[in-house]
Parts: C-alpha cells; sequence; structure tokens
C-alpha cells in the first residue's frame, strides 16, 4: 500500500507526510478498508482526497482497520503529498474572511464537505507528521472501549448505537477480574478469528471492567496490536464470566487451549470504539516503524 514505505522514502520523492485524526460512527460503514460497491471508511475519504487534488489516486495508511459496525474517536491515518498539491492547497482562501488558509486546514475543510455530508464521519485534524512518522507501523499500542448496559445501566436510546444491552445484571467485580487475568503476552487464538499466515501472539497492555456514572458497563482494552475479532471476543468472554456460564477459574484454561470454543459469544461490533493509538517519542518514530515492519514480514 501506498504511504507504508517511511519518511525516508518521502524526503527522497520531495514528498510531504500529513497526519489525519479521524473520528466516525460505523453504524452504516462496512469497516475501515476501501471495498467495491460498499461504503467504507477509507472509500469515502480517498474519494474526497482525488475530488479536491484530482490527477492521481491518493491513499491513506491507518493506524488500526476496524470492522464493519466497528466506531473510532481516535483514529489516525497518513498521507503523503506532492509539493504541487501542497501549493494548490495553499491557494485555497476562508470563505469567511478571503483568507489565505494553512494546505492542511484547507484539506480538512475540504475532505469533511465532501465527505461528511453524513454527519457520521470527520478529519478533526490534519498536522504535518513528524520525521519518520508511520500511522500503522511506528504506533506501539491502540486503545479500545466497549459499552455493555444490564438491567442495572440506564439504557439511552440516544446511545443505542454504540452500546450492547444484554438482559439481566452482569457481575463487574468477576468480569474484572476475568479480565485482568488474561493481561500480558500470549497466543489469543482462542479469542482470535483466524486469517492465513496472521500470527495471534499479542501483548495485552491492560485490560479492565468498570461502571460508569449512568451504570453502563465500560471496559477499556489496551495492546500492541489486535488480531482480527479479538476484542469483541475477550468482551464475550467477559460477559459469559459476568452472568455466571463461565467459572472465574475456567479463563486461563480456555486462553491456554489456544482453539475457538462456543461456550461464549463473540460480542457485537456496535459496542466497539477505538479511542487512541500510542506512538513512541517522535525521535523513536521512525525505529520502532523499521521494527514492527520487519516483525511482520517474518
Amino acid at each position: 500500500m501506498n504511504g507504508q514505505e517511511g519518511a525516508t522514502a518521502n524526503a527522497t520523492l520531495g514528498e510531504v507526510r500529513l497526519r489525519l485524526s479521524i473520528a466516525y460512527d460505523g453504524t452504516d460503514f462496512a469497516g475501515w478498508a476501501r471495498q467495491p460497491r460498499l461504503r467504507t471508511v477509507q472509500g469515502e475519504l480517498e474519494r474526497a482526497l482525488d475530488t479536491v487534488l484530482p490527477g492521481r489516486h491518493h491513499r491513506l495508511t491507518v493506524a488500526g482497520r476496524t470492522d464493519a459496525g466497528v466506531h473510532a474517536t481516535g483514529q489516525l491515518a497518513h498521507l503523503d503529498l506532492t509539493p504541487d498539491e501542497l501549493a494548490v492547497l495553499a491557494k485555497q482562501r476562508s470563505r469567511s474572511h478571503a483568507r489565505p488558509l494553512a494546505p492542511e486546514e484547507a484539506l480538512r475543510r475540504r475532505i469533511n464537505g465532501l465527505a461528511g455530508h453524513a454527519d457520521d464521519l470527520i478529519v478533526s485534524t490534519i498536522d504535518r507528521a513528524p520525521e519518520g512518522f508511520d500511522a500503522r507501523f511506528s504506533a506501539v499500542w491502540r486503545r479500545y472501549q466497549y459499552r455493555v448496559a444490564d438491567d442495572l445501566g440506564i439504557r439511552d436510546p440516544l446511545q443505542r448505537h454504540s452500546t450492547v444491552w444484554v438482559s439481566g445484571r452482569l457481575d463487574v467485580e468477576a468480569m474484572d477480574a476475568a479480565a485482568r487475568s488474561l493481561l500480558g503476552l500470549h497466543d489469543f487464538a482462542s479469542f482470535c478469528k483466524p486469517r492465513d499466515g496472521a500470527t495471534t501472539i499479542r501483548t495485552l497492555q491492560s485490560f479492565g471492567w468498570h461502571r460508569d456514572a449512568a451504570g453502563v458497563l465500560v471496559a477499556e482494552v489496551q495492546a500492541d496490536a489486535f488480531c482480527h475479532s479479538m476484542v469483541r471476543a475477550l468482551v464475550g468472554a467477559c460477559v459469559a464470566v459476568g452472568e455466571g456460564r463461565i467459572g472465574l477459574d475456567e479463563v486461563p484454561g480456555i486462553l491456554q487451549a489456544r482453539e475457538r470454543t462456543n461456550r461464549f459469544h463473540v460480542m457485537p461490533a456496535k459496542g466497539l470504539t477505538l479511542t487512541q493509538v500510542g506512538y513512541p517519542p517522535d525521535d523513536q518514530l521512525a525505529a520502532r516503524a523499521e521494527q514492527t515492519r520487519a516483525r511482520r514480514s517474518e
């Protein structure tokens, strides 16, 4: 994919790397990744980019490829533009004050005007990326939130697209203990949808449950990376513990078995939101990207 070659290649080509902060309601998207005849986040944004800057196809590199129905408040992506494209953007002016806009701000406004017409997708900021930044390979962790409303939580219709409703009362203390028992470096094959050639070994850095002010159960989970459906499967196992269908002492055995089980359900996508992506200090970005890229190619 274009844009994954790193900052050194960009400098050689004379391109400038931009960093985009993106938020979206995933309800009506078939996920992040561009797909023929389907509405996706990447497809909408790249279509807008090609309209603003015609002449070639622009491709975004993203920190985390969210699945269909998954939301994001802290998604990150990068884009490489030529000096000529930046010059075109620099000629854009504010409609209200007729003053020149910074190229990054001009691009953000134009993208939002085209891709944000349905009000479920917005580019929050665009800025110049630090040297060595790669949205995907420089990342050191991704953080997600999952929301579940049981009989003790307020079932707010305005939150229906981002909260899963379940009947009965869940034991949040047992769910939190189950989550914490899974922390560390493990093979999470029991919690991942297998993909050919893809590893299921991950480092689960933090995972815990609490009730918010409305009584809604909220999971916060962070890892170096996640394999397909991993977060929703981890949440499903914890919900099964909270319901009493799986004993707390059984969770380590499920992990160690390294095979899928029907003892818990993979939870619906709508409760899941990508909230933040973490990166090392700027002077370590290029090294981190090189290290991650090498590990993925092994």
